[in-house]
């Protein structure tokens, strides 16, 4: 998954998802999808970004490794996550984006602020928090 910074510092990329069982508000979720047989985890994250965005990753920097135990709509589910941060080349509008699943769905984007108190939705993978939290610190320091 990939911690989409904006060229203004100040918020990162999202999908935005409907209401589950767990989420009555719905909930945000980092950019990215899974690792197809053959490919590294950093491959598979360039071909996602691609695929769903028709965008190109600058400065890919990988983060580390989250493990994330969860549900959604009632069923649990595990997913051990390769995290990377990174720009968007051509970054997506401000408002009203989209990115296409690998099914063909189509699914909200938006630019979810790095100080994000006053965002109702919950942020997953929820592990991920502590890196979005230091690149958003480093976002807001000069010369860091």
């Amino acid at each position: 998954m990939l911690v989409a910074t904006h060229s203004d510092g100040a918020r990162h990329l999202v999908s935005q998802h409907d209401a589950t069982v767990e989420n009555p508000l719905g909930f945000h979720r980092l950019i990215g999808g899974g690792v197809e047989l053959g490919e590294t985890h950093e491959q598979a994250i360039l071909r996602e970004v691609r695929e769903e965005l028709q965008a190109d990753v600058v400065d890919l920097t990988f983060l580390g490794v989250v493990e994330s135990i969860f549900g959604y709509d009632g069923e649990l589910g595990h997913e051990i996550v390769a995290l990377y941060a990174g720009r968007l080349h051509p970054e997506p509008a401000l408002e009203g984006g989209t990115l296409t699943e690998s099914d063909g769905s189509i699914v909200p984007i938006l630019w979810r602020p790095f100080r994000d108190d006053d965002v109702s939705a919950p942020l997953y993978p929820s592990a991920a928090n502590g890196w979005i939290r230091d690149i958003a610190a480093r976002a807001a320091t000069p010369g860091a």
